[in-house]
């Protein structure tokens, strides 16, 4: 009868399973992000290839939800769990959000730094998916985790470094085409949004450093 019971019982493994999906549609979402950043005819399905990315995540993180609550054991501390999901449900929902704001405003033609941006975020999103595969193994791969959340970071500070050189720009252009206020308070709401789609890695980045932190 034990043996049944915990046969229903959400196992250790699956854990990672589900996180290995939920960092799969952070890379979903960054690939439909940046064919939105290239405008054009393409960019009303790419935003709902985003907010798609974004529902799939919400359905992993209530999966590993449901199973935090119903596992005996799991990989790590519940808390630490609840933050890394929390965190790379976060990082999709900012992409949501920029893409409601481009659907909202109609914005059909993106700056060269906002496309930077976007390939900033795939770049993100491939070292997250593999960081996040590599928990299994964290003790063994203690290593590469470490690399991998560093290389994050750099680009996080890259990302810092474009939305202060696309700002500039956006104001230089809005002023020589005659004080486009309108269209500086959009542009700058979109520079916003995809800055803080790269905070929102870093701070998965955070979460998987703390953990190795905990547990090794």
């Amino acid at each position: 009868m034990l043996r049944w019971f915990q046969a229903l019982l959400p196992k250790e493994d699956n854990f990672f399973r589900l996180f290995a999906a939920h960092a799969d549609t952070l890379v979903t979402g960054a690939a439909a992000l940046r064919r939105m950043l290239d405008g054009g005819e393409g960019t009303e399905a790419a935003c709902a290839a985003i907010v798609a990315a974004e529902h799939a995540a919400d359905d992993v993180a209530r999966q590993v939800l449901v199973a935090v609550r119903r596992s005996f054991i799991t990989p790590f501390d519940r808390s630490d769990i609840r933050r890394l999901t929390n965190s790379l449900d976060d990082a999709v929902d900012q992409m949501q959000k920029t893409a409601k704001a481009v659907t909202l405003y109609e914005v059909r033609d993106f700056a060269p730094h906002m496309r930077e941006l976007g390939d900033i975020a795939i770049a993100a999103a491939a070292l997250t998916v593999e960081a996040v595969g590599l928990l299994p193994e964290m003790t063994r791969e203690r290593h590469r985790l470490n690399a991998l959340t560093e290389q994050i970071a750099k680009l996080e500070s890259q990302s810092d470094d474009l939305y202060d050189a696309g700002m500039k720009a956006l104001y230089q252009a809005q002023k020589a085409a005659g004080g486009d206020a309108l269209g500086f308070i959009i542009g700058a709401e979109i520079y916003d949004h995809l800055e803080k789609v790269i905070d929102r890695f870093e701070d998965v980045a955070n979460h998987i450093n703390g953990v190795l932190v905990e547990h090794l």
